[in-house]
């Protein structure tokens, strides 16, 4: 998802458009990792230094709800991200450290069981949890 797809979906919904809104969607797309809402408040106060948790944790699950952004757990916190701009189904390893992912193509559970008897599944999510090659320096 680009900034000014997410923009879009915000106007669709009719919600209102504000700076600070626009600046955590830039965020995001500027970063193209999993962020928290304690690292968006360390951006944001740089800019709107009397800006409140509530309100980044409020926009936060907005754009959640909105499809806008994934949300996953990393060490009991949770952690956001732009959505994949891919409808591909597809998979992440994502680094503990700074947030960044990228895909894996192939889905591990295909090769599990297949399509289980008496069970339709619908959706699920697969995470691999490491380090990046630029991380993995300081957590051998």
């Amino acid at each position: 998802m680009t900034a000014e797809q997410a923009l879009q979906v915000l106007k669709e919904h009719g919600y209102k458009y504000t700076g600070k809104r626009e600046e955590m969607i830039r965020i995001f797309a500027k970063e193209k990792r999993y962020l928290s809402a304690r690292d968006m408040l360390e951006y944001m106060q740089k800019e709107y230094p009397a800006l409140s948790f509530d309100t980044v944790y409020r926009n936060l699950t907005l754009f959640t709800d909105l499809d806008i952004l994934e949300v996953t757990e990393l060490g009991g916190e949770r952690k956001y991200r732009f959505r994949c701009s891919t409808e591909d189904h597809h998979h992440h390893l994502i680094c503990l450290s700074c947030g960044k992912t990228r895909h894996i193509k192939s889905c591990p559970l295909d090769g599990m069981f297949g399509e289980p008897d008496g069970f339709t599944i619908t959706g699920h999510k697969f995470e691999i949890y490491g380090y990046c090659s630029q991380c993995e320096e300081v957590h051998p």
